[in-house]
């Protein structure tokens, strides 16, 4: 019998984290396939065209009932072995609740949790033992964030799964991470200001990450078992800071 090839799977992989992640992947060879998924299929054929490792490409919108048909039409046709799963989709607005639509708050809870949970669920019967997850949250998930309310609770709820996750896995040996950046230099801050800036402006400016090295730190802290990764010194002190300081104290100085 055929020996079933090894899988990654990375969600969000169009663009940001998620394509530097499988670029990483890549460089590394660290699976026999990358199964990269997201809504823009032409940037997803462009990614498959610059790597080396054999891409298979599913192109959804995971978002939605049909997106998640075609991903778990996909995995359970071909019953891969999945040795890494990184769901690194994300959205958010930063707008008071009252300023959002409903469709903006659904799409950040429907992506950021409902997605992320239900992809989890699909791949679990085909993780390897030894396996890894990368969930990407956000340093946003430490505090509650007035003006980014919606996508800081979200994440909140990726930190609180992932980690509960992790101790649901321990037995098969599979390690999950949740992934806690800052600011990073991706198309996110467009989005999130409905394409009023995409750059950060005032204290963020000085600390904003390069998606490549969020995605090799995320892989490396993943395959040493940590729970969380928070990358930089400023965000590993908001996450100390959240610990031992009262939340009202640190949401009156917050400026979203």
């Amino acid at each position: 019998m055929d020996q079933v090839p090894s899988a990654a799977i990375v969600t969000g992989a169009s663009s940001g984290i998620g394509r530097e992640l499988v670029i990483y992947l890549d460089s590394i060879s660290a699976a026999d396939e990358l199964w990269i998924t997201g809504r823009n299929g032409q940037a997803l054929s462009d990614l498959r065209d610059s790597i080396k490792t054999k891409a298979v490409i599913i192109e959804a919108d995971i978002s939605s009932d049909e997106g998640i048909e075609i991903l778990r039409r996909k995995i359970e046709d071909e019953e891969p072995s999945i040795k890494l799963l990184a769901n690194c989709a994300g959205i958010g607005y930063r707008y008071k609740v009252e300023d959002q639509s409903d469709s903006e708050l659904k799409d950040t809870i429907d992506v950021n949790c409902t997605a992320l949970t239900r992809v989890c669920r699909m791949c679990l019967p085909y993780l390897r033992d030894g396996a890894g997850i990368i969930n990407i949250a956000s340093s946003a998930g430490f505090i509650p964030q007035p003006g980014f309310a919606v996508y800081a609770a979200s994440k909140s709820y990726v930190i609180s799964f992932s980690r509960a996750l992790h101790y649901e896995l321990k037995a098969r040996h599979v390690r999950v991470t949740a992934v806690c950046p800052g600011p990073v230099r991706t198309s996110f801050q467009k989005r999130a200001t409905r394409g009023a800036g995409d750059e950060f402006t005032g204290m963020r400016a000085h600390i904003v990450k390069d998606p490549a090295d969020i995605a090799v730190g995320a892989v490396k802290a993943n395959g040493r078992g940590h729970r969380t990764y928070v990358p930089g010194i400023s965000q590993k002190l908001l996450h100390l800071i959240s610990k031992i300081i009262p939340q009202n104290w640190i949401i009156r100085w917050i400026k979203c």
